[in-house]
């Protein structure tokens, strides 16, 4: 069977950590613990391979988390690092389903970090039909 790789954008822009000056960065919007849910379409119930890659900006914790239709990927899900860093985690392939489906990025509330969450792309292989 033939795959195809494919993706999906979502913008974030969106300053997490623990008050809206714990970072200067008047260009991100603060959303406190937990970046707004982006949603993206999957258009096949046989994804594969599937991974997510982001912009982060001045993370200085391993605690925070990635959430994929409301359930957390597995192990450290983003690296620390200073200024912008591009770093990548897989998705387990059950977690990606067909039509809508939802990333957040929920920073770890019993540390001070403060960081930016910037562009991401969630990819996956598909059938080609």
């Amino acid at each position: 069977m033939s795959r195809r790789a494919t993706y999906a954008l979502c913008q974030f822009q969106q300053h997490l950590g623990p008050s809206a000056d714990s970072l200067d960065v008047p260009w991100a919007e603060y959303s406190g613990d937990a970046t707004d849910p982006a949603t993206f379409e999957v258009p096949t119930s046989r994804p594969t391979d599937p991974y997510v890659q982001m912009q982060v900006f001045d993370v200085a914790d391993f605690d925070h988390e990635i959430v994929v239709n409301g359930e957390p990927l597995t192990g450290f899900d983003i690296a620390p690092g200073e200024g912008w860093q591009l770093w990548m985690d897989t998705i387990s392939p059950d977690q990606l389903h067909a039509g809508e489906n939802t990333l957040t990025f929920r920073r770890n509330a019993d540390s001070d970090d403060a960081f930016v969450v910037g562009a991401v792309t969630v990819h996956w292989k598909q059938p080609v039909e």
